[in-house]
């Protein structure tokens, strides 16, 4: 979970969300003015920033345009100002979210993580290895004994789903709905096409499966071949 700092001049609000996002997992270090917010922010190592614009000593935008000039941390506001033009000009002064009060510590959780997600840089994971097979989610390559797979990408995707989960039985409505998003039109029909494709690249087929094997009605399940 983030460490979030809360830059909130009432007491009570202040007090309340920080127990509900404590509660929730966070940390959570709280400031009741504009400079002890900005003095924080450098001093805390917060992974984001819950800001209210309505401050005693500085307007919000103010802090925003501070924030802005010397960290590169996410920046929510959180505020009773629900006009558009205040909307507008927060986002186009830095602000990576705008909620507006009142709101629940859940739905601030679901924004912060949303803003997150887009934010952070995406981590380094290493390459999958599955027996002989080599996948690296970075570089969008597939190796099989050191031979390059040529893929097509929902084939690499799929690939890459099932290696992840590689001794699992995976079902086709779980393929659908993770590798094809429940797209308009896929079917298992789909899935069984794409699968028998991914095969023919790792030099199988159903009847003398290595690496996928299928349990009809069930699902398909990527495994290393037995030596």
């Amino acid at each position: 979970m983030p460490h979030v700092l809360l830059i909130e001049d009432d007491d009570l609000i202040r007090h309340a969300l920080t127990v509900a996002l404590e509660r929730l997992g966070h940390r959570v270090v709280g400031a009741s003015t504009g400079v002890e917010g900005i003095t924080r922010a450098l001093q805390d190592g917060v992974d984001i920033i819950v800001l209210d614009l309505g401050l005693p000593d500085l307007d919000g935008m103010q802090v925003l345009k501070m924030l802005r000039a010397s960290l590169a941390i996410p920046v929510v506001i959180a505020t009773a100002r629900d006009e558009e033009a205040h909307t507008v000009a927060a986002l186009n002064l830095g602000a990576d979210d705008y909620v507006i009060k009142p709101f629940s510590a859940e739905h601030l959780q679901a924004r912060m993580t949303a803003v997150l997600r887009r934010t952070r840089p995406d981590p380094v994971r290493p390459p999958l290895r599955v027996g002989g097979l080599l996948i690296d989610l970075h570089a969008h390559a597939a190796s099989l004994d050191e031979q390059v797979l040529e893929l097509r990408p929902k084939e690499f995707a799929l690939l890459s789903y099932l290696a992840e989960r590689a001794g699992r039985m995976v079902s086709k409505a779980e393929l659908r709905a993770e590798v094809w998003q429940n797209a308009f039109g896929v079917t298992d029909k789909t899935v069984d096409v794409h699968l028998s494709w991914l095969r023919r690249r790792l030099g199988e087929s159903a009847a003398s499966p290595r690496y996928l094997h299928t349990v009809r009605g069930v699902g398909v399940k990527l495994n290393a071949p037995r030596v």
